[in-house]
């Protein structure tokens, strides 16, 4: 989930960081708490360059949204995401499925994801350039960063990033909200649906970060 090419590689220094120790999804700006489920769910953008330094790859440059998922599950019983719908959904409404490595390795140009060709004089065939080392640093971020939690335990926090193709989008999060449904407690209910809004992290001073 780093490149020789402009506007990819970050310091190798960076590849080291981890994200903020994940605190209760209350001291999120962006949250939506279910007081009768006894389950709160933030989201955290990771919409600067500061902030998305802990990855290999430069997302945002590609069109990508790493957001950070929160659940606490403050019951006395285990829930389940095993069957989660967790989506992006835009201010236009329309809603937006969390990319898989492959989808981020389609959005960059084909000559990044194929390598180039060296063109030699006449009928002798071009040579290939070994295709970089992209598709690698992205399956090792999302094997370090991706939300994995299928069950998140009583009194427990859990976090992780899911990434979102916004490349079609001038303002992602403006008026967007992170929806999620299907989520089940210890008896197979389904929980009520969450809906976060960005615009309350827009508000927020951890939205400055440069």
């Amino acid at each position: 989930m780093a490149l020789l090419v402009p506007g990819l590689a970050v310091p190798a220094v960076a590849r080291d960081r981890k994200p903020p120790p994940a605190q209760p999804a209350t001291s999120y700006p962006a949250v939506e708490v279910h007081v009768q489920e006894k389950v709160a769910i933030a989201a955290e953008p990771y919409n600067t360059k500061q902030k998305e330094s802990i990855f290999r790859i430069d997302y945002l440059a590609h069109g990508v949204m790493p957001i950070r998922l929160i659940v606490t599950n403050n019951g006395d019983k285990p829930i389940s995401l095993r069957d989660a719908r967790i989506l992006f959904e835009t201010a236009a409404g329309d809603r937006i499925q969390a990319a898989e490595p492959e989808d981020v390795e389609r959005l960059m140009t084909r000559k990044e994801r194929e390598g180039g060709k060296i063109p030699l004089p006449g009928p002798i065939p071009a040579i290939h350039l070994k295709p970089k080392d992209s598709d690698k640093n992205i399956e090792a971020d999302f094997n370090d960063f991706e939300y994995a939690a299928i069950v998140v335990e009583p009194h427990t926090t859990r976090a992780g990033f899911l990434f979102y193709d916004v490349s079609q989008l001038d303002h992602p999060l403006r008026g967007a909200h992170l929806y999620l449904k299907e989520l089940r407690n210890a008896n197979g209910a389904q929980l009520f649906y969450f809906e976060i809004p960005f615009d309350k992290y827009l508000q927020s001073k951890s939205s400055q970060m440069d």
